[in-house]
């Protein structure tokens, strides 16, 4: 097992770039199933993930070829493909979940095993299942795997989300895009990854109106297109810098970033006092004292993210001030708080309110990642603490963030990778 070593103390200062969004390229990888032919996407993250959708791919029946430096892949999606994704694969990263659509709509039938990924809560399928059942599937699960048939073609429904689940909007939206008629979401997610995936759609011959609103209309279409499509820059990585700037009281110019997809956490981190200011291509994020305490509350898209919560509580346990950080959106995100604790951080977790009250510095101590974000967390934790800090379980930090020992050390930050 791999673990991050840290030494405190370290003032972040330099340029980042930026890379294609975790969240958007393995579902974009995944609704390629649904059109025969070569689709390549590219700016892609070196990601592990990454390979684990690659793999189940090929388990499909594709022909799945990463280029050399990892930034592209097309996939070679068969006129026929198998229908089933096994546990082995589904369980190391929860996006499997978002074969289960094109399979069901193109082939009549899927068998996806549960998926894993990240333990930050309950994340049930009943949105993605219920949004199939009315477009006429018959979903049942069974020995851990969701079963779902639809042997004679889904059939577009009007479906309402009792919440603007990410997920389940995709899995709908994908599905529908080969229904017989009308398929209309309401109360569908808005997050920039589910744009980045319609625009795909459009481009392979989907018919889709309202992406970025609460209100998704697609028309099914007979027969899709392979096509080419550039993964979105990941505005959580982006996010994780700017917090990282302004943690350790710095000055990073963060290349690719999408200021406008981080509207609110740059607006708190303007009250915590950084100033940011948007560059030809990204924007930069410098902090000249120690951080002013700021309260949030996690909500959908454009809500404050949840995947940038760890950031903005690490954030708060150095700030000047108490805090109010209250989580709306994955209730085991706060596992990380007990990991911050051993780093002498003073919080206190109601329910899904945390009280923060913050001190001058952490104090280093050895910590494990439970998470992507939370290792993210701690690694930005570790920075602002007074000595040497171990990070165990770093591979969960790799499923999301490329080469982030590399680029911290680019930036001034004693770290390595033990």
């Amino acid at each position: 097992m791999e673990r991050f070593r840290v030494i405190g103390g370290a003032r972040l200062c330099g340029t980042v770039k930026v890379s294609g969004a975790k969240n958007s390229a393995l579902k974009l990888m995944a609704a390629s199933l649904l059109a025969p032919g070569k689709s390549t996407i590219t700016n892609l993250p070196d990601i592990a993930d990454v390979e684990y959708m690659a793999e189940l791919l090929t388990r499909l029946g594709c022909e799945v070829s990463i280029n050399k430096d990892k930034s592209s892949v097309t996939i070679d999606v068969p006129e026929k493909i198998a229908h089933r994704a096994d546990y082995d694969l589904v369980r190391k990263l929860r996006a499997s979940i978002n074969v289960l659509g094109p399979l069901v709509t193109r082939v009549g039938e899927a068998e996806v095993a549960l998926p894993g990924g990240d333990a930050i809560g309950s994340r049930g399928l009943d949105f993605h299942i219920n949004g199939l059942t009315d477009m006429g599937a018959k979903v049942h699960s069974e020995h851990g795997y969701v079963i779902a048939e639809a042997p004679n073609g889904l059939t577009g429904a009007a479906i309402t989300l009792e919440f603007p689940s990410v997920g389940a909007t995709e899995n709908i939206m994908t599905a529908a895009t080969l229904a017989k008629g009308v398929t209309t979401i309401e109360n569908a997610a808005r997050e920039p990854d589910v744009v980045d995936l319609g625009e795909f759609l459009i481009a392979m011959g989907a018919k889709i109106k309202g992406l970025g609103s609460h209100s998704i209309e697609i028309t099914g279409v007979a027969k899709l297109n392979p096509t080419t499509h550039a993964t979105l820059p990941d505005r959580i990585v982006a996010g994780t810098w700017a917090f990282a700037a302004a943690m350790t009281q710095g000055d990073i110019t963060i290349e690719n970033g999408r200021a406008d997809h981080l509207e609110l956490p740059l607006d708190k981190l303007v009250a915590a006092g950084a100033v940011v200011t948007t560059t030809e291509n990204g924007f930069r994020v410098k902090m000249d004292r120690r951080p002013t305490a700021v309260d949030i509350a996690t909500l959908p898209y454009p809500g404050f993210p949840t995947d940038l919560q760890p950031m903005v509580i690490t954030l708060n346990a150095i700030a000047d001030g108490t805090s109010l950080v209250t989580e709306n959106v994955f209730e085991g995100r706060f596992m990380f708080v007990n990991e911050l604790l051993r780093l002498g951080a003073k919080i206190q977790v109601d329910g899904h309110h945390a009280a923060i009250t913050g001190i001058d510095q952490l104090s280093a101590a050895p910590v494990a990642a439970t998470d992507i974000r939370a290792g993210a967390g701690l690694v930005l934790a570790a920075l602002v603490s007074d000595g040497e800090t171990i990070i165990e379980d770093a591979f969960h930090i790799d499923r999301g963030y490329p080469d982030f020992a590399a680029q911290l050390k680019a930036l001034g930050a004693d770290v390595s990778r033990i």
